[in-house]
């Protein structure tokens, strides 16, 4: 660029033609020189030249990586003036900026308003709200794509499918995975390393990991990397399988291939997730001596987490202490949390005073120092706690389950029954109870964490959101289909042991991911073998 620069500056024309600037520009943005393509405009402007439809593109992806609205706004209006705005690749570009600058709703708009769509159109937009977390609405497009009239003449691109792919993940929808899965293999041929690890990333967070194991080994050697042997690493400790898991990290540095700070934090998430405390030391320690690897502030993390889940606290707090860099709210939350998992009140409000200082603003910090106090019946510090929350205006986050059933999926939020999906869960609940009396179930009711009456306690039990998903399967599912359901939070230890016997009593399988791992319920047994 320095040569290509200097060349530009020595055109003898008075004014440059468009396609000189529109080089410079895209030569800057290939060059990621983001603001020097914004400048090589306004020069261009200033000159009288007139920018055309190749200006706009490169410049667009220049303010969506500055995050510059202000700049993409002034922009769109010049496309606007010159009339622009109905060129494909322009409107195309504007959905990205838009989206990359966090302007889903302008986003949309210029979607809404395009006359016709190309498969490029339906990607980006597609594209802008699985970068934003937007999953539901991410589905619903590529539903609306799929049976659009465009769709008849193109096919989408792998990049919409690696979309919808996350979308599918983080929901937990299997059955709209394998549909999408099923659209690759008929109209795709030849996936590149990015789709076939996106699918077993999908199919391992899912739920099933005996297909992701399959891709896995269907991958020829030459196209495995760091990438796709990390996920099927943490996906095997996700699914209880620590062992495993670095028994597949040994045939990775077998194969020769380096391992990266990524598959390091898949390493030690497996010896965490599977209680293997000895073996997570000894790779934290072989990741600078083996490898070179500088540990960072999540793998610090890592074995705070460890030792927490195996119930040593003293050490994770010593851990803690003698780190060479300052630990990071989650650090001192995870430790935290094991304490709460392990009623160690006092090194828990250790915890909770570092994430006061660092000016948490997360409620669930709070919530979990509460519920500590609660359990210890420490009622005037729940009321501070709670006093505390409300006057930094902290909301807790509500529990909720969701679960996929013919192709949809529907969520469940603790303690509400308003929703229509739940016409006949009330009545599912008593039967289930019913039933589960005869396999000597008891509501565990130090679970709640309110100072309330023994029988309002059960009830708040009884419509835990986990419970209302699993009897919203039971009633529109078929005799002894498997049951999958993904959780905001941890599952508590009373929704565990009730969906042990309803797997026996209603012979299904129930897989539950919730936010630390996946749980398979199978004949009263769990593959967590009760250690989460």
């Amino acid at each position: 660029m320095d040569y290509a620069c200097k060349i530009f500056r020595c055109i003898d024309d008075d004014i440059p033609e468009a396609f000189l600037f529109n080089t410079m520009i895209r030569g800057h943005v290939k060059d990621m020189n983001w603001g020097k393509a914004l400048l090589i405009y306004y020069e261009m402007l200033e000159c009288g030249v007139e920018p055309d439809n190749f200006t706009y593109p490169p410049l667009l992806k220049a303010c969506a990586k500055l995050s510059a609205i202000e700049e993409g706004i002034m922009i769109h209006g010049h496309c606007f003036k010159l009339g622009l705005q109905g060129d494909l690749f322009v409107q195309n570009s504007l959905i990205n900026m838009y989206g990359k600058c966090g302007e889903i709703e302008l986003s949309c708009d210029v979607f809404d308003q395009m006359l016709e769509r190309s498969v490029a159109s339906w990607s980006a937009v597609i594209s802008v709200h699985a970068s934003l977390g937007k999953w539901w609405e991410c589905l619903k497009l590529f539903g609306d794509m799929m049976m659009s009239d465009e769709e008849r003449r193109f096919r989408a691109e792998e990049s919409v499918l690696v979309s919808v792919l996350s979308a599918c993940t983080h929901l937990g929808a299997l059955d709209l995975g394998r549909c999408t899965h099923g659209y690759l293999l008929r109209n795709i041929s030849g996936n590149n390393v990015i789709v076939e690890t996106s699918l077993m990333d999908m199919y391992v967070k899912c739920g099933c990991l005996e297909k992701a194991l399959c891709l896995f080994s269907q991958m020829g050697k030459n196209k495995k990397n760091q990438l796709s042997y990390s996920v099927m690493i943490s996906g095997l400790a996700m699914h209880g399988h620590g062992r495993k898991a670095l028994e597949v990290f040994s045939e990775m540095l077998e194969e020769g291939l380096r391992p990266d700070e990524i598959v390091y934090m898949s390493v030690l998430s497996a010896c965490s997730d599977a209680g293997l405390v000895d073996e997570g030391l000894k790779w934290f320690k072989g990741m600078k001596t083996e490898h070179g690897i500088e540990p960072t502030v999540h793998h610090y993390g890592c074995i705070v987490d460890l030792f927490g889940r195996a119930g040593m606290l003293n050490e994770a707090f010593e851990f803690i202490t003698n780190m060479p860099i300052n630990p990071n709210d989650i650090i001192w939350r995870s430790l935290l949390s094991a304490c709460r998992v392990h009623s160690n009140l006092e090194i828990g409000k250790l915890a909770a005073e570092n994430l006061v200082k660092m000016n948490s603003q997360n409620p669930g910090d709070y919530v979990v120092l509460s519920n500590m106090y609660a359990k210890s019946q420490k009622w005037d510090n729940v009321a501070r706690i709670r006093t505390e929350m409300a006057s930094k205006g902290l909301t807790p986050n509500l529990g909720f389950s969701m679960v996929e059933v013919k192709r949809k999926v529907f969520k469940f939020v603790s303690q509400d029954m308003s929703y229509p999906q739940c016409d006949g869960v009330h009545e599912m609940i008593h039967q289930m109870e019913w039933q589960l009396r005869f396999e000597g179930y008891k509501p565990d009711t130090s679970l709640v964490l309110l100072d309330v009456e023994e029988e309002e306690k059960i009830e708040r039990l009884k419509y835990h959101s986990q419970k209302l998903a699993i009897a919203f399967a039971l009633i529109h599912s078929s005799r002894g289909s498997p049951i999958r359901i993904v959780r905001n939070l941890r599952m508590c230890s009373d929704c565990h042991t009730y969906t042990k016997l309803i797997s026996v009593i209603y012979e299904r399988e129930i897989t539950v991911r919730d936010r630390n791992q996946f749980h398979h319920f199978k004949d009263g047994v769990c593959s967590c073998r009760d250690y989460w």
